[in-house]
């Protein structure tokens, strides 16, 4: 006999490739990704029933939602550095358990793509991914971010145009580089802060 919890462990199970791959994109880290998922899991397994028109838009909205409020927390803020967004890389050897459902999706995760994509603000590129990878429609898009569809449109345009410059989202000089960089070696060294 199967439980009720059994249930939504295998309707979550059917897109946690999807969603870890949209927390991924967004977050840069396989095991902040993990959490997010953990995260969307309980609160999917909390909600209404009549709250969920579409299982995937559902866990997509959450999804995207949670890892944007991550991106915005002060946890972040202060743990934040002035250099590139680098991505941890995911290791896999098992083609069959890989976090993309398709090969196009596995070549859009390439380091490249997710070093151009530090040049975005988590707003953008949720924008950018939904829409340009994971082909969510302006409308879609705007009920997971309460958003517009207009204003949704504007910022995927607006990733477009920054990708496309390779713009970068803070521009330092190489003495402030150095003098964080001391700064850092001597708060490892002595244990203070940076």
């Amino acid at each position: 006999m199967t439980t009720s919890r059994e249930i939504y462990t295998e309707a979550f199970e059917t897109y946690r490739p999807l969603l870890f791959s949209i927390a991924y994109r967004m977050l840069g880290s396989a095991s902040e990704s993990d959490d997010i998922l953990q995260e969307a899991y309980l609160r999917y397994r909390t909600a209404p029933a009549v709250e969920i028109h579409s299982l995937k838009s559902y866990l997509t909205t959450i999804v995207t939602r949670l890892c944007l409020d991550y991106l915005k927390s002060a946890r972040v803020q202060r743990e934040q550095y002035i250099g590139p967004w680098l991505p941890e890389p995911v290791l896999t050897t098992d083609a069959d358990n890989m976090p993309f459902e398709t090969a196009a999706q596995h070549e859009s995760i390439s380091l490249a793509f997710l070093v151009l994509l530090e040049a975005l603000t988590p707003l953008e590129r949720a924008v950018f991914l939904l829409h340009e990878v994971f082909e969510y429609d302006y409308r879609e898009i705007a009920q997971m971010l309460n958003k517009s569809p207009a204003n949704c449109r504007q910022l995927f345009h607006r990733a477009k145009r920054y990708l496309a410059e390779r713009r970068h989202r803070f521009d330092t000089s190489r003495e402030t580089q150095l003098r964080l960089m001391g700064r850092f070696l001597m708060a490892c060294q002595e244990g203070g802060d940076i």
